[in-house]
């Protein structure tokens, strides 16, 4: 009994995250194309006969970019929110539209998705936890604060997508205009590396065997930096960063993970990954 989790891309270009069993996967967010997430859920062994369904964060493109034909192709009902539709000017297949509200869960096969509200400058913007066989996984990425929705689930998650969107000194010193450094920083855009840190240092579960690090900004982050600085309290929670040019491997969460677990799940940045210096 286990759960199956991937990021097929993170990051401003676009995100798609991955979470399933053995039988049945939920999409968190289509912010590639149809066929880029085809490919990419190919190369890893992963089958689209088996998503069940597609939950929206927010209205975002880089979220929201490759849901209507993916939804359409594969007749795969999309849970959205009244404003993140009217919004994200998304034309859907009207049967297939689902609407959701915070904390009231949503089943999809035998998996259990859970919205709950956060801080980011969109309409309706939500975070989400995947629940099966109580084993947590939680999606949490473009977020402005941490704030106590945040903490009380992070809590209980297994393995987590944590946005470290960028690093303090690096947006400060870059050639971002100051509306743009305000808008990522004022609370409602995304969250610092030292932001997630303190997230994780404070309030991380000892059963928690994985986080991926998400959303990483190109030219604000550098995922070795964010990862150092994560690996130093991790313990025998592996520590991963999703990229935003390939799909991660598909990770094993389980509701036991021990380090041995954790170490034969794991896998490095892959060459291609570690070409590039800034992410």
């Amino acid at each position: 009994m286990a759960l199956y989790i991937t990021s097929l891309n993170s990051g401003s270009n676009g995100n798609c995250y991955y979470v399933g069993n053995q039988h049945e996967a939920v999409l968190i967010d289509v912010g590639i194309s149809c066929r880029e997430t085809e490919k990419r859920m190919q190369r890893l062994g992963l089958s689209m006969q088996k998503v069940k369904a597609i939950f929206i964060s927010h209205e975002h493109s880089d979220h929201i970019r490759g849901v209507a034909v993916l939804s359409k192709k594969y007749q795969l009902p999309v849970y959205i929110t009244h404003a993140t539709m009217q919004y994200g000017r998304l034309f859907l297949e009207q049967h297939l539209v689902r609407t959701f509200r915070g904390y009231e869960p949503v089943k999809a096969g035998n998996l259990t998705i859970s919205a709950f509200p956060k801080f980011h400058d969109a309409a309706e913007p939500h975070s989400f936890v995947v629940s099966y066989n109580d084993i947590n996984v939680g999606v949490f990425t473009d977020i402005g604060a941490p704030c106590q929705h945040l903490i009380t689930h992070f809590k209980q998650c297994h393995a987590a997508f944590l946005e470290t969107n960028y690093d303090e000194q690096m947006l400060a010193q870059g050639n971002y205009p100051y509306h743009l450094k305000r808008r990522i920083t004022g609370g409602r855009g995304h969250l610092s590396n030292r932001q997630a840190l303190d997230l994780f240092i404070n309030h991380k579960p000892d059963f928690m065997s994985h986080v991926l690090l998400s959303h990483l900004s190109k030219d604000n982050n550098c995922p070795k930096l964010a990862r150092n600085l994560f690996v130093e309290h991790a313990g025998v929670t592996q520590v991963h960063v999703a990229s935003r040019y390939e799909e991660s491997p598909v990770f094993t969460i389980t509701n036991n993970n021990y380090a041995a677990i954790a170490v034969q799940n794991y896998q490095p940045l892959s060459p291609r990954a570690m070409q590039y210096s800034l992410f």
